[in-house]
């Protein structure tokens, strides 16, 4: 299995860094993809990157809740400078991108500015987006629209409706990471997830956030990543070899693995 969507660098994991991604490998985890948050969190990852390189892959971008009015064309050089300055593959993915209206408006048209400047980076790098899209699918779907960047990608934990699967499609081929909430009891995304192809599903913890039941309300880790393919594979009627197999093949495809 590959997580395509692990904070491992974050400093939740100083502690057991090490006994963590151990314990995600012996779970069948073989690939840990970390998304990056801002420029405070990029030497982390970098560091993370470096020590363990066979196993976690850096992405660059910056996240829609560190955007801000004072902060976006420094974040937006700094995302070039990087892509300009590092070797060609260091990066996955540009990501993670994307628009925020859950937790704050106030800098809504600074992140849609950034998102369209960052799409036009993925293209021009030929690197996929890792997309973050809470509460803001139509904000999304208007600058993608727009800007109809030639990139492929994947929807970060999605838990949108079907009809918003099938909009998605239409704009080219993008994927859609499912997660622990895909677990949770009456969750609606089992629903939706039934109707997805696992052609088009990838698996994430977003760790440490979003632990999948039975741990629900401990910190998240790749380990916990067999629950939800276990998940899947319940909702769609195969074994979890099958989801394991096909999904990873997905990532492995997207982020050129």
């Amino acid at each position: 299995m590959i997580d395509t969507h692990c904070h491992i660098f974050d400093k939740a994991y100083n502690a057991d860094r090490t006994e963590t991604i151990a314990r995600a490998q012996a779970s069948g985890v073989t690939q840990l993809l970390m998304p990056n948050v801002d420029r405070s969190t990029y030497s982390n990852m970098m560091s993370v990157a470096k020590q363990f390189p066979a196993v976690c892959k850096p992405m660059i971008g910056v996240h829609p809740t560190s955007i801000s009015a004072a902060s976006v064309e420094d974040d937006l050089r700094f995302v070039q400078h990087e892509l300009e300055a590092q070797p060609a593959g260091t990066f996955v993915a540009m990501g993670e991108v994307g628009i925020d209206c859950y937790h704050s408006k106030e800098f809504l048209a600074e992140q849609i500015f950034a998102f369209e400047k960052l799409l036009r980076l993925a293209e021009k790098f030929q690197l996929p987006v890792v997309i973050h899209a809470r509460d803001s699918f139509n904000e999304i779907m208007e600058v993608l629209r727009r800007v109809h960047p030639k990139v492929s990608g994947v929807f970060h934990a999605f838990s949108s409706s079907i009809e918003m699967y099938h909009e998605v499609k239409k704009m080219g081929d993008y994927k859609f990471g499912i997660g622990g909430v895909v677990t949770f009891k009456n969750a609606k995304l089992a629903e939706v997830v039934q109707h997805i192809p696992l052609s088009d599903i990838l698996l994430e913890t977003d760790a440490p956030y979003l632990t999948p039941t039975p741990h629900r309300g401990t910190r998240n880790e790749s380990s916990y990543l067999t629950f939800v393919a276990q998940k899947i594979a319940e909702l769609k009627g195969v074994s979890a070899a099958e989801v394991d197999e096909i999904t990873t093949e997905n990532a492995t495809k997207l982020f050129r693995l």
